[in-house]
């Protein structure tokens, strides 16, 4: 698999990484931990070295089953985590603390789960409003120092808050959602850190499965599934932004790729210091995505792609209204 460099930090990770999320919340029930495992070494065998998690994650389960599955391969990979809540077990309900302290504890749990000597790559989850974003960095600055952490990175920051932050401690990289069905960060933010030199890493790249082309407004999802309360995966929305994907499978058919890879490698196109995290729990979904990154679209075929999504109105909200209040403007 092709390297790509997270901005100016000279950060160097595969062209698309691996988000372990799924593995522990959010999309039904998880797969077996034997299962799990064998997936995330797949992944490595497979040329992947960039994977996330987050403390919340399964309330530390996410990081430890990273921790023992890339134990293996220390020196090979660079794995991301993340701070910013209150209580990890209540989950982001019980709302956010960014606070020092907070920061400094985290990482002391994260750095035992991980089994690292250090954080690659530490992320602010969400902007925590009630702490300062200098004081923020200002910790992270500190635990770089200390050799805790590497680099620092930001999660759903406005772009006015990565310039404070990144003036305190340079920023590698900030993640965020982007894909062909959200396109808000081209607004103000693809445009800030190509100017500070920072790293791109989009989540749900694939829509939360959606630009997969294996859901339509027939699908159910689990009990579980956090989809289920998704303004955008209501039926009559799926319905109405089928338009996206058949988009997709337009340009696969002719490039004998899937829509799935169409997606990535059009994310891979937009700047080269992008670098998406699908996530999967499945050795065949694994394979195809990271297959996405030998796709290549002609200034051509990204032409036909933006104009045939400039005439499709996306419909439904990307998060409810709770997440959204979480989400720095």
């Amino acid at each position: 698999m092709q390297k790509r460099k997270l901005g100016k930090s000279g950060l160097e990770v595969s062209a698309i990484g691996f988000g372990a999320m799924g593995m522990s919340q959010g999309y039904g029930p998880a797969g077996t931990r034997e299962e799990s495992i064998a997936v995330l070494r797949a992944a490595v065998e497979r040329g992947v070295t960039f994977f996330d998690s987050a403390e919340v994650y399964g309330a530390g389960h996410n990081e430890e089953l990273v921790g023992e599955a890339l134990a293996p391969f220390k020196g090979r990979v660079v794995i991301a985590t993340k701070f910013g809540f209150k209580d990890p077990v209540a989950g982001p309900g019980a709302g956010l603390d960014s606070s020092p302290g907070r920061i400094r504890r985290v990482v002391e749990t994260s750095l035992k789960r991980l089994r690292v000597d250090a954080i690659d790559l530490l992320y602010q989850h969400r902007v925590d409003p009630a702490v300062p974003i200098e004081d923020v960095a200002g910790a992270v600055k500190d635990l770089i120092k200390e050799g805790k952490v590497k680099n620092f990175g930001l999660s759903e920051a406005s772009a006015k808050t990565i310039r404070r932050a990144n003036a305190v401690q340079p920023v590698t990289a900030v993640q965020s959602e982007y894909s062909l069905w959200w396109r808000e960060p081209e607004t103000e933010i693809l445009p800030v850190l190509e100017e500070l030199g920072i790293g791109f890493v989009p989540f749900s790249p694939l829509g939360k499965g959606f630009l997969t082309g294996k859901i339509d407004e027939k699908t159910t999802f689990d009990a579980t599934d956090f989809r289920n309360i998704v303004p955008r995966f209501t039926p009559e929305n799926r319905k109405a932004n089928q338009a996206v994907v058949d988009v997709l499978a337009r340009i696969a058919e002719r490039k004998k790729a899937t829509p799935a890879q169409i997606a990535l490698s059009w994310l891979l196109a937009q700047k080269p210091w992008i670098v998406p995290i699908p996530g999967t729990r499945k050795l065949e979904r694994l394979e195809e995505n990271c297959g996405a990154a030998s796709v290549e679209l002609t200034p051509s075929d990204l032409r036909e792609i933006e104009n045939a999504a400039a005439k499709i109105e996306v419909r439904g909200a990307r998060y409810g209204a709770a997440q959204e209040k979480m989400i720095d403007r």
